[in-house]
């Protein structure tokens, strides 16, 4: 297969020459092209015909929000990496720009580490996400119809709601989320893969969007129906009992699967916390993280469902929890929370008319 072809986008000759030395690096992808604006990244794409585009937000005249926009009309299937600073601005912006379909972002460099260990950084992350959103061009066949009964089992009443997800997953939990009914009757954890200050404002902007609560979660928080808590930035994230009550925990714990928060982390705690009354929820995002944690869950009783191919921006995570054989079902996007709702209600409606 020929290399990937990148088109870098940015204001900075010497950002875009450094990102096109660390591309370089990697014989599966090439640099076709680079751009200094947006108007030239617009000109430039029909002449390099790139796989991906990397995008800086803030440049002077078509800043990076304008020109995702008009490649979004031009190109709506071109995987576009926003290039974004660790700020409140920067943090802001980014999701901005996912909100109007950019593929996924990553972070420039901090004044506080190494420059070499920075880079490092970059490089190892654009180029997984290159690779990774690249490869969702390449057609493949899908086994799975959707919904799809991967396995039948006896069902527990849930008391919780735990989601994962990684690349895709803002945009996925922004249309999920606001679907969720009022008076919801359990509370929701969510692990989102993203750095710190961006996990909070995630939350702030979807406790706007909905009728439940979202927050970012604290230490200490008692679980609540109702509520949402999603897992800081740079923190894993638990749930554990204390006498009569269920509250997180929140640590620095070693990352896994390269990841802090991970989703195997808060998977595996709901399991042990909540044993079978938990239902867990895989959505699009890259890599294999979540998949110990279902297996965890599944063996405590619980149940998994994960995004299907189709609706995904990436495979990877709910793709490796059916190809473990640990989904009980597979749904597109739309048929999530229906599905959610139906089954939370049902279960706790059958078990309160079975006590006696």
């Amino acid at each position: 297969m020929p290399p990937f072809r990148i088109l870098v986008v940015d204001d900075s000759a010497v950002i875009r020459k450094v990102l096109s030395n660390l591309l370089a690096s990697d014989p599966e992808i090439v640099v076709a092209g680079t751009a200094g604006n947006g108007n030239q990244a617009l000109a430039r794409i029909p002449e390099v015909k790139p796989d991906l585009v990397t995008l800086d937000i803030e440049m002077p005249g078509m800043d990076g929000l304008e020109t995702l926009v008009e490649i979004r009309k031009l190109y709506p299937k071109l995987p576009v990496i926003m290039f974004s600073t660790l700020t409140e601005r920067g943090a802001t912006a980014t999701l901005d720009a996912l909100a109007r379909g950019a593929s996924d972002y990553v972070t420039k460099p901090s004044h506080s580490g190494g420059s070499d260990t920075s880079r490092e950084r970059v490089r190892e992350e654009l180029i997984r996400k290159i690779k990774s959103l690249c490869a969702v061009r390449v057609p493949r066949p899908r086994p799975w119809p959707t919904p799809t009964l991967v396995s039948a089992r006896p069902q527990a009443r849930i008391d919780v709601v735990a989601i994962g997800t990684s690349t895709g997953g803002p945009n996925a939990l922004t249309e999920l989320i606001p679907q969720l009914p009022a008076d919801f009757p359990v509370p929701i954890v969510i692990v989102q893969h993203m750095p710190p200050l961006f996990t909070r404002l995630f939350a702030d902007r979807l406790n706007t969007l909905t009728r439940l609560e979202v927050q970012e979660g604290k230490e200490g928080q008692k679980l609540q129906r109702g509520q949402v808590w999603i897992a800081p930035g740079d923190h894993h994230m638990t749930v554990v009992r204390k006498g009569t009550e269920i509250v997180l925990g929140i640590n620095r714990g070693p990352q896994e699967n390269s990841c802090r928060p991970a989703v195997d982390v808060l998977f595996r705690s709901v399991a042990q916390t909540y044993g079978a009354n938990v239902l867990a929820v895989v959505l699009t995002g890259m890599g294999v993280d979540g998949t110990r944690g279902s297996t965890v869950i599944r063996e405590a009783g619980g149940e998994v469902i994960v995004q299907d191919e189709a609706s995904s921006v990436v495979w990877g995570m709910p793709g490796s929890v059916v190809a473990a054989n640990l989904a009980d079902r597979i749904y597109p996007l739309g048929g999530i929370v229906p599905e959610v709702v139906r089954r939370v209600s049902m279960l706790r409606a059958f078990a309160s008319a079975a006590r006696p």
